[in-house]
Formats: C-alpha cells, structure tokens, sequence
C-alpha cells in the first residue's frame, strides 16, 4: 500500500510570512493540529500549535490583552515554525511512514513527489488503512486459527475456504514462538461448517467474530 493511496492530498498550507496573529486565528478555524509552510511552491517547515507557544508571551507576562495581540501580529512563522522537517516520498510504503513516525517520534509526515509538496501523512491514515487492511468494518466472519510456522500452513488452511466455494476477503498472519495466528475474513456468517473442515485437520480456533 503506497502513501499516495492514503495520503491527505493537496493539504492547506501558509506562508512563512504569516503573523502568529493570522496563523492562531487560522488554527481555530481550520482545526487543525498543524501546517505546512511553503514559500514559492517550496516546503520550508512545518508550524504547529506548541511551536506557536514558544514564541507566545506567557500568563505570567505584565503585558497588557492590547500589548500581547501587537506582540503577535509583528513576530511571523519564519521565526516559530520547525525547520528541519522531516519527509517522505509519494511513491514510499505506508510501513516505511509508519516506521519514520516511530523512529522519530512524529504524528504527520508532509509527502513530496519531484520535491513538491503533495500532500500530508498521519498518524490517523495509518489507522484507518489498518482497519481496512484487516476488513475489521466489513460483515462476516472474522477467525483466528493457531497454524505451525511452517511452508505451505497457509495453503492447507486456504484449501478449506476453497473447498467450501467461500472467499477469503482478508488475511494477516501474527508471528509467535514456533507458532503463528492467521486471521481469516470472509463474507459468510455461518462458520460451523469452516470450523468442522479445519478441527478435522487438527487446526485450532482461538478466536471468532461474527460482524452483522
């Protein structure tokens, strides 16, 4: 799965050249958690709501409501913004996004194609393509059978649906200590029949999950 399939496209971005001021009223309006900043068709940084606190006057200041408000329409994003962002290509796996998020520490990766900005990646669509990836929203059945680490165990198993002219939808395999669970999605709710097939070849359920 690329991160062009599941990347927010074309996301709004500001100019450095933004006051505080414009930029703390564009957060409130936008309700967004961050923005790209791009000057002349170039990403330069990246501006978020902790930033903009960094540069902000704190509660203890003596200024006055009047003094604060001059204070931010003067100070611009250039001088709050991260600078050194981190990035990834377009074309990159949704897991290499998810691994640089990890090893940094980060919640949004802007996406560049020709070194244009894109679009933008988050913590959010990883989660979403997740519950995609695994069928989870979708009706039927949902079984987690114990299988041998070995060649050919998703075969044999797979023989079973096949047999049963039923269509696996979804599939994922989690490693174990010699062992592994494979979970299997099909679109049938009756499974008594599937779990006959499979307890005859000696294959335990550990789990079952009908979504209606």
């Amino acid at each position: 799965m690329y991160i062009k399939n599941r990347m927010t496209k074309n996301p709004y971005t500001i100019p450095s050249s933004t006051t505080i001021a414009d930029a703390v009223a564009l957060f409130r309006e936008k309700r967004f958690k961050r923005f790209p900043v791009v000057d002349n068709g170039k990403l330069v940084g990246v501006l978020t709501k902790g930033d903009i606190q960094t540069v902000s006057p704190t509660k203890a200041t003596s200024l006055s409501i009047f003094e604060v408000n001059y204070f931010l329409s003067k100070i611009t994003v250039k001088e709050a913004m991260t600078k050194k962002v981190i990035t990834i290509e377009a074309d990159c796996l949704l897991e290499e996004a998810a691994v640089a998020m990890r090893e940094n520490k980060i919640s949004t990766l802007p996406v560049l194609e020709k070194g244009k900005l894109v679009g933008i990646i988050t913590e959010s669509d990883i989660f979403d393509a997740f519950i995609d990836l695994l069928g989870f929203k979708d009706k039927g059945s949902r079984i987690t059978i114990e299988t041998k680490d070995v060649p050919g165990g998703i075969a044999d198993i797979s023989e079973v649906f096949s047999s049963l002219h039923i269509n696996i939808t979804h599939i994922a395999m989690f490693a174990g200590n010699g062992v592994r669970d494979l979970v299997i999605r099909s679109s049938v709710s009756d499974i008594s029949e599937i779990e006959k097939r499979l307890n005859e070849k000696g294959y335990k359920i550990k789990h079952v999950l009908i979504s209606k």
